[in-house]
Parts: structure tokens; sequence; C-alpha cells
């Protein structure tokens, strides 16, 4: 895989003013239910379905899946839980290990597009979110505690979207509400690639 780039996580950032945050008792416990281990798939047998997702997570060719690469593209494959981006005629091809959601009746397949790039996202969680989570808090601005990492891609679907995660636990699992998770450094990276109608495919 020379062309893909694969580094260990960075630690988190320390921003100014999460110390503040944290200080109310029941912000603090909402925002430690919201990035807990709790809110990641337990896999019977991890040995065998990392076997089974290394195996799967290989370069793939984007013909099949496009036909063009007008404004680059994104291909995510829920079962390998990969992420493919390839540039505008630029011969340039990326592959990430992502989260996926935690289960089939949240999960979404077919075409969609980049619609905004959000260079310090912060969150709010979706009433359907807030009905299973009541604890959570209604928002979490931009910070090491924020579920949505240092960088986000908006979708043409209502709530979705391809961002990062400061909790590295759940890169490679089924962890999230939905939407695409990367590390840090590598939602940055295909940030800084991505445009404002790059075309998206998850299958």
């Amino acid at each position: 895989m020379s062309d893909s780039k694969f580094s260990k996580p960075g630690r988190r950032a320390f921003l100014a003013g999460s110390a503040a945050m944290l200080a109310s008792p029941a912000l603090a416990q909402g925002l430690e239910s919201v990035n807990s281990a709790a809110t990641t798939m337990g896999e019977r047998d991890l040995t065998e379905t990392t076997r089974r997702n290394i195996s799967s997570f290989r370069r793939l060719e984007w013909q099949p899946y496009f036909s063009n690469l007008r404004n680059g593209a994104i291909l995510v494959d829920i079962d390998s839980r990969a992420l493919h981006y390839w540039g505008d005629g630029d011969g340039v091809y990326r592959l990430y290990p992502s989260s996926v959601p935690l289960s089939e009746d949240l999960t979404r397949r077919g075409r969609t597009r980049v619609t905004l790039k959000d260079p310090e996202p912060d969150w709010r969680p979706t009433p359907s979110m807030l009905e299973r989570n009541p604890d959570w808090p209604d928002y979490i601005p931009p910070g090491p505690d924020n579920p949505l990492g240092t960088r986000s891609l908006h979708l043409s679907w209502t709530y979705y979207r391809i961002h990062g995660t400061h909790d590295t636990r759940k890169i490679g699992r089924q962890s999230s509400n939905g939407c695409i998770g990367l590390y840090n450094e590598h939602i940055e990276e295909l940030y800084a690639m991505a445009k404002v109608g790059t075309q998206v495919l998850l299958i």
C-alpha cells in the first residue's frame, strides 16, 4: 500500500477552554458517555473480525463505481470499514481505515456528495440520538471532546458526515450513529483534497 498513508494517530491536542467546559459535572458526564467504550459495538471474536477486515482492506480501482473522477470520488465500503479516495485526474489515491454505523438500521448506502467542508466542527446530537441517549449534552463546541474530531465533510443527506474522531478506539469498528469516522490526521488530509461537489458512494 505504497499509495496510502498510515501512521499512528496523534495524541489529543489540548485546546483552551476545555477545562472550563469539563468543570460542569452534568456536562462532563454527558461528554464521557458520548465518547465512552459503550458507544462501540462489542464483537464476540475481535481477532476473527480484524482478520476478515484486513483481508478485504485492499486497493480498489474507481471504474466499477464511478463514471468519472470529476471533483474527485470517495467510496466507503461499510463491510471492510475502509474509505477510498481518488483525485480528479491527478492520480492521487488514498485508502483509510474508518469507523462505520453501529447497526444496519443506522446505515445508509447509495450515492451522495460533499456539500460543505467544516474546518472546526461543532456537534449537536440528532433528535433520534437524544431519544436513545437522553443523558447526552445538547451541544459540544469544537475541541478535544467533540465527536466530530478536527474536520468534517457534510454530505447531501441530512445529518450524515465523514469526520474525524478524537476517540481512536472507534476506527475500524461499528461505532457511529450513521456517520463515517476517520483518524484526525486522515480526515485532515482528505479534507484538503476533497471539494464541495466531490461524489461519494457508500456500499
